[in-house]
């Protein structure tokens, strides 16, 4: 709903469209949603009335271009919200301020805590938490409600690996649309600036423009005949013309033309969410999870590789992990299965001098350095070389149980060095 509201107020959606959704809304008894279906179009979602596909919009601020990624939220789509958080630079995690749906959220298992978790894994550098439905009768805009979450997200936010200026708390209604562009309704204790304005003025991330070619696929398909990619650069430079490779698979192929929201560029650099129109590859050859990389510095494919992690929390049914536990592997895009294969070294977050060598299994709440093993070969980095391939989630049993990043791969058997 609030992704929808900012594409309203920032004038990416004609009234007659807004009219249609509000009709829609209403013979589905939902009114306040027609908001929420400028993002969540399938019917499935307006049915229900949860994302479940990452939808993905542009919008414009003075300053900045923006692409939005509405990712789900519910517990059952996480696998979909870790692909779209694995391309964001900023995250906006939506809390609700209504009575007993932030507890909801924040209990052990909760969607709060496993989605601030994963953000700063997938590498999302600034978190903006915005406190959202203060407009509901049970808060009334309280402000006594705001500190109250406020002061329970923050030490949360400091464990999971946030610094104080990497996230920034506000107060809004994405219904109303108090506080996203202005004011508005707000009452006098509300300080700071309003959503957009602070969005405006985020410094993007650093990134290599002058690197390899890296950009980690979500999806190709077909369109009047021509074979496209969809994708965001994680590192270097994209023009038309340009011969890439498909990694995992070796594949050759040539880039033809390079859009930014339907637009033809001459160029794109990392950041951008980009579509490409390719030659000499079928849309077959192109699924989520590949990388698409420089022909003379392709990205590397490994089956196994060495890794720190921590260990977050582990199903009731299996507290221990040892070698040999069984997962599911999200790193940038791509999903594998995966097996844990030795243990080297562990620590307990709370001591962190006393380190254990070839532990022979580790609880919850450690740090382990291990090595894992993939079921099918993966185009990966090391988080030093990129870090938005070099790092990645452990799945089990519908939830997060570990989350870290690659510090080696296999040495190989050319005789170039690496750095």
């Amino acid at each position: 709903t609030t992704c929808g509201n900012i594409l309203f107020l920032c004038g990416c959606v004609d009234e007659r469209q807004i009219e249609k959704y509000m009709k829609e809304a209403k013979e589905k008894n939902r009114e306040s949603w027609f908001l929420a279906y400028i993002m969540d179009t399938s019917e499935e979602e307006k049915a229900k009335g949860k994302t479940v596909e990452v939808g993905r919009a542009a919008f414009q601020t003075p300053n900045r271009r923006f692409t939005v990624l509405d990712a789900p939220g519910h517990k059952s789509y996480v696998p979909n919200m870790i692909s779209g958080a694995s391309q964001a630079d900023v995250g906006v995690l939506i809390i609700s301020a209504r009575k007993g749906e932030f507890e909801t959220g924040f209990e052990r298992g909760g969607q709060t805590r496993e989605h601030a978790l994963l953000a700063k894994t997938l590498g999302v550098d600034k978190l903006i938490l915005a406190i959202n439905k203060m407009d509901d009768p049970s808060v009334g805009w309280a402000q006594e409600r705001y500190t109250e979450i406020v002061n329970k997200m923050t030490p949360f936010l400091k464990s999971s690996g946030f610094k104080e200026d990497q996230y920034y708390f506000l107060p809004m209604s994405g219904l109303t649309g108090d506080n996203i562009k202005e004011r508005r309704n707000t009452p006098s204790w509300v300080e700071g600036e309003s959503f957009l304005d602070y969005l405006d003025s985020v410094p993007p991330p650093p990134r290599l423009k002058d690197g390899p070619l890296r950009i980690p696929m979500l999806d190709g398909f077909k369109d009047m005949g021509a074979t496209m990619a969809i994708g965001k650069i994680e590192q270097g430079t994209v023009r038309p013309g340009q011969k890439v490779i498909v990694m995992p698979i070796g594949h050759k192929c040539t880039v033809t033309s390079v859009y930014i929201n339907d637009e033809e560029m001459q160029y794109a650099c990392c950041g951008e969410n980009v579509v490409l129109k390719m030659h000499g590859v079928s849309e077959t050859e192109l699924t989520k999870g590949f990388v698409l990389s420089d022909v003379a510095n392709p990205c590397r494919v490994v089956s196994k590789f060495k890794a720190q992690l921590q260990v977050v929390e582990l199903p009731d049914e299996r507290p221990v992990m040892t070698s040999g536990y069984k997962a599911i592997l999200h790193s940038h895009v791509a999903a594998e299965e995966c097996e844990i294969l030795k243990l080297y070294e562990s620590m307990s977050m709370t001591d962190r001098k006393k380190k254990e060598k070839n532990p022979r299994f580790v609880r919850e709440g450690s740090i382990l350095t291990c090595s894992i093993s993939i079921a099918r070969p993966t185009s990966l980095d090391t988080f030093l070389g990129v870090a938005q391939l070099g790092r990645f989630t452990l799945r089990d049993e519908g939830r997060t149980i570990a989350i870290g990043r690659i510090t080696e791969l296999p040495v190989e058997a050319k005789p170039e060095k690496k750095k």
